[in-house]
């Protein structure tokens, strides 16, 4: 029995190790799967701890977004209040008065037979009597200077320059009072009415005032905050209104309301309000610099406002300084650029330049006689090509290129006449 005992817990080499790979094999396993949960759990908890971390950086980063956006509110309109502050007392509003005769009513007893003598010799006076009636007659009683129009302004040297706008200053027989902010009264004398742009140029006399610095109209950008000071609808005096830069370089048509159409060109579209009265004011960047003088208001829009760029006025300016007048050169011809179209219907051999061409109206010639373009030997159709080594194209008009020049100044011309190229010297006129 014992024997037989002995014999049953006796292993053999072989099955010792089949055991001691058994017994390796599910310690390994056992331990891997041990391992592997308590890996599992803690990669688990790393990751939710790594996005419980990344939604508290963005939670975080958004309240940042959200103060940094606050913060710059705050400057903005910090700076828009500095801004009004610090222009304010620069500009001002301009009354047009004017000597107005007043008349009075009065009636004049009217008869149609009272001069015809051949009736009276027969009926007598009496007989006529009940024919008479009265007439209103009217006579002037008295002169009187009456406020009939009237804008804004802003000063641009201590010693009494105001821009403004042309058409605010247009009567020549009115007469204008400046009325500072603190609601002083200064008498105005108009020094140039610019007779291409609708810009003009006052002065009074005072000295050391404020004044409103000049910006830099080829550097605006669309979006960009703009400020419009004015005198609201000819009553509400510095009124403000804040936007933004909606539109750059527009074209449109104005009108004076007194029968006067204009075109303007290149001017600024902004959606701060600008009012009737508004004329002239400026139109301001955040560093309180005029980069725009208003102008217009688009009739049955919301927030359609329009600027002239201030850069327009700059030669305006140095020339009423140096010159006190503003003038412009003149060349004396009618014309049309040249386009591709227009270079089809002509049959033309270039798609650049000018072509000098006669109106619709008889009197509408091509080449104004004794103009400077007359003198110089220009004729119609003759296609101006280059002013100065400069081509004439839509980046460079006629215009633009003229206005670079000062009266009396000597420019060379390239023309094709009747398909040759020349040379052409003109001394430019001054425009009337």
């Amino acid at each position: 029995m014992k024997k037989s005992i002995k014999n049953k817990t006796k292993f053999t080499f072989k099955e010792v190790i089949v055991v001691s790979i058994v017994v390796s094999f599910l310690t390994s396993a056992l331990a891997g799967f041990i391992a592997g949960g308590l890996g599992y759990n803690l990669i688990k908890n790393m990751n939710l701890a790594k996005e419980i971390g990344q939604k508290f950086s963005l939670s975080q980063s958004a309240e940042e977004e959200k103060a940094s956006l606050a913060v710059d509110i705050l400057s903005q309109e910090e700076a828009v209040v500095e801004v009004v502050k610090e222009v304010s007392p620069a500009v001002v509003n301009i009354i047009v008065t004017k000597d107005i005769p007043i008349m009075e009513r009065y009636f004049q007893e009217y008869n149609p037979f009272g001069n015809d003598d051949f009736f009276r010799q027969f009926f007598g006076d009496d007989f006529f009597s009940p024919f008479s009636f009265q007439v209103p007659q009217y006579r002037e009683e008295r002169r009187e200077e009456v406020e009939i129009g009237g804008g804004t302004g802003f000063i641009i040297s201590s010693d009494g320059l105001i821009l403004t706008n042309k058409h605010v200053v247009n009567d020549e027989e009115a007469n204008y009072t400046v009325l500072t902010n603190e609601g002083k009264k200064i008498s105005a004398e108009v020094l140039a009415r610019d007779p291409i742009q609708d810009i003009a140029i006052l002065k009074i006399d005072k000295s050391n005032l404020p004044v409103v610095e000049l910006g830099d109209s080829d550097e605006l950008q669309i979006g960009q905050t703009v400020i419009a000071i004015g005198n609201a609808l000819g009553e509400f005096r510095n009124t403000v209104s804040v936007g933004v830069i909606s539109g750059l370089k527009r074209s449109i048509m104005t009108s004076s309301g007194f029968g006067q159409i204009e075109e303007l060109s290149e001017v600024i579209q902004t959606d701060a309000a600008i009012n009737q009265g508004n004329s002239g004011g400026p139109l301001l960047n955040l560093k309180g610099e005029a980069i725009g003088i208003n102008v217009a208001m688009a009739q049955g829009a919301e927030n359609i406002g329009f600027a002239l760029p201030i850069n327009k006025a700059e030669r305006d300016i140095e020339q009423v300084k140096e010159y006190g007048k503003i003038s412009y050169p003149f060349l004396g011809i009618r014309y049309i650029p040249i386009t591709e179209e227009i270079q089809k219907e002509n049959n033309l051999s270039v798609d650049y330049g000018i072509l000098i061409i006669r109106g619709e109206e008889r009197e509408e010639l091509a080449v104004v006689p004794g103009s400077p373009a007359d003198k110089a030997g220009l004729v119609e159709n003759d296609i101006i090509l280059e002013i100065n080594d400069r081509k004439i194209n839509q980046e460079n008009s006629l215009s633009q290129l003229i206005q670079q020049y000062q009266v009396g100044e000597l420019i060379r011309l390239k023309v094709l006449h009747k398909g040759e190229e020349k040379i052409v010297e003109v001394r430019l006129g001054e425009r009337e």
